[in-house]
């Protein structure tokens, strides 16, 4: 995985109460879940949505999430684990009601993803899901310079290799779509990306990063305003 990996989950919209509350809605209204559920977050970064979830349903179970990077933050309301997703499941033995993978999966090769798949599935309970989020290619509104989008849109057709494979692994997929409203400031924005905010940023040198915020800068007005959207994949036994 990338060593500057560090920089993800980078304290942007998505860490905000209104995002977390929004897609706990979402995911809510789009699998059954109780106090009793237990919960895995593959990639949780700080674990918020986790902890936040957890304090909503009243788990009896305390939510596990798993990290590569052990960040100081992270949310004390999950068990929290360093390790990578592979690794994990050699010792795991538990079962699970809701495996949530959200905007990580495509950090993985192909045969690795196909492996993670098998190992997730192996752990779900009888009428357990897996929750796989990724970045919609779909009019994407994410706000872009030149050579970030051409980074992006080869990343959709590798998501689209990612998505194929799932529906051969897997013969129960529903697919729904989540949608949040961001309001930014550019300053802000351009503040993000100079922190490489988003994965894709991270092979960039400094010079490609400058010349992306210039472009930035003269391409979009003082304020920010587009729908962060997501492709979800929820996959039953």
């Amino acid at each position: 995985m990338p060593p500057l990996l560090k920089n993800w989950d980078t304290k942007t919209w998505i860490a905000s109460d209104n995002y977390i509350h929004s897609f706990n809605r979402f995911l809510t209204k789009s699998i059954k879940l109780n106090s009793k559920s237990r919960i895995l977050d593959i990639g949780c970064g700080r674990g918020k949505i986790l902890g936040t979830l957890s304090s909503q349903l009243k788990l009896t179970n305390k939510p596990l999430g798993i990290d590569i990077i052990n960040h100081k933050d992270k949310d004390k309301r999950i068990s929290f684990q360093r390790t990578d997703a592979l690794s994990f499941f050699k010792q795991n033995k538990e079962t699970f009601d809701l495996i949530l993978i959200k905007q990580t999966i495509h950090f993985l090769k192909m045969n690795e993803i196909k492996k993670l798949l098998f190992l997730c599935n192996k752990s779900l309970n009888k009428n357990g899901v897996i929750f796989i989020l990724n970045l919609d290619s779909y009019k994407n509104e994410l706000p872009t310079f030149s050579l970030m989008d051409k980074k992006l849109k080869d990343s959709f057709k590798r998501h689209q290799k990612i998505f194929f494979l799932i529906s051969q692994i897997f013969t129960t997929v529903n697919i729904r779509k989540f949608e949040f409203n961001v309001k930014i400031s550019k300053q802000k924005y351009l503040d993000l990306i100079k922190q490489r905010y988003i994965s894709m940023l991270l092979s960039f040198s400094n010079k490609q990063i400058s010349n992306g915020i210039k472009e930035i800068d003269h391409k979009y007005d003082k304020v920010l305003e587009f729908k962060d959207k997501l492709i979800c994949f929820i996959l039953k036994k």
